[in-house]
């Protein structure tokens, strides 16, 4: 077999919506690990690249953001986390993900989410999506081990700062998110929870977050980071917009969603931004996939503050 022809196969059979043999997604998961190792916790990306948000284990609407925005590797991509949870198909999601990170690694670029940890996992649906197409825990337990060492954050030419939730009073530069610790839990508290959970806010300064982790922080916040750091835009995802993106603080930060339809109930919109060779921003739009038959399983009320 072809040096890739493993992982080709693995992929295309992912890309049928069939997960993999446990045993394979354990070595997939060890292949994911020395690569992810090698990545800094501000992961330096070239353009042209298409930046995309949430995506929650809606594989077939994944399939229809690769339509939209051209298949991998044709397309280099940088998606910035929750993968899993609330849809019903997160395992064939985070697997299809992780293996052409693993074929592909420069074309794409996958950062951690808020859902990508333990705790979380196990109470919106990834772990129980796990023992019940596994019979037992070991791949919920590959993959969360394998989030420790996700990115947490992107940066595309040194000028669009990418992450999942938003800024921390912790931190106020890049070198003091480079400087952090990743490969760990995601904490209840403290820069690296702040860097998955916070979100802007009309109302300027720090504020205390209503999700219960991280903080809100004001246009003044940002303009300030921004400027520190040369920035030009701070992209980030982590909350459900209804047109799929949403500009706020005088254009110092864009939110990118990419699950439309979220939970299959919320009737938005998603989202994907292409970043052109001369940094011009493209948004692209869509509705989503035409519906599977789906699994009978019963689901949590969604709490959209997560």
């Amino acid at each position: 077999m072809p040096p890739h022809g493993d992982l080709d196969r693995q992929i295309a059979h992912l890309r049928e919506c069939k997960h993999l043999p446990e045993a394979e997604v354990k070595g997939l998961c060890e292949q994911a690990k020395a690569i992810l190792m090698e990545e800094w916790n501000v992961q330096p990306v070239r353009c042209p690249v298409t930046v995309c948000g949430d995506i929650h284990g809606q594989f077939y609407d994944l399939i229809e953001l690769f339509r939209i925005g051209g298949e991998s590797p044709d397309t280099n991509y940088l998606f910035m986390g929750d993968y899993v949870d609330r849809g019903y198909y997160s395992v064939e999601t985070v697997s299809l993900l992780v293996a052409l990170k693993v074929r592909y690694r420069d074309r794409i670029t996958i950062l951690r989410g808020n859902h990508e940890s333990r705790q979380i996992t196990q109470v919106y649906g990834f772990y129980d999506e796990c023992l019940r197409k596994y019979g037992n825990a070991n791949v919920w337990k590959y993959f969360t081990d394998l989030f420790d060492y996700l990115p947490l954050t992107a940066l595309i030419e040194n000028q669009v700062f990418c992450l999942h939730g938003g800024l921390s009073p912790s931190l106020d530069t890049l070198d003091n998110i480079r400087a952090l610790d990743r490969i760990q839990e995601v904490p209840h508290e403290g820069p690296m929870c702040d860097l998955l959970w916070s979100d802007p806010d009309d109302r300027c300064g720090w504020g205390i977050s209503p999700r219960g982790a991280g903080y809100t922080f004001g246009q003044d916040i940002a303009q300030q980071f921004n400027h520190t750091n040369g920035l030009s835009l701070i992209s980030r995802a982590h909350q459900l917009v209804m047109e799929g993106f949403n500009w706020c603080q005088d254009k110092n930060v864009v939110t990118v969603f990419s699950a439309p339809n979220y939970c299959y109930r919320c009737g938005n919109m998603a989202a994907i931004l292409e970043i052109g060779e001369n940094m011009d921003h493209n948004f692209l739009q869509f509705d989503p996939a035409p519906r599977q038959i789906e699994p009978d399983t019963t689901r949590k009320t969604p709490d959209y503050f997560l």
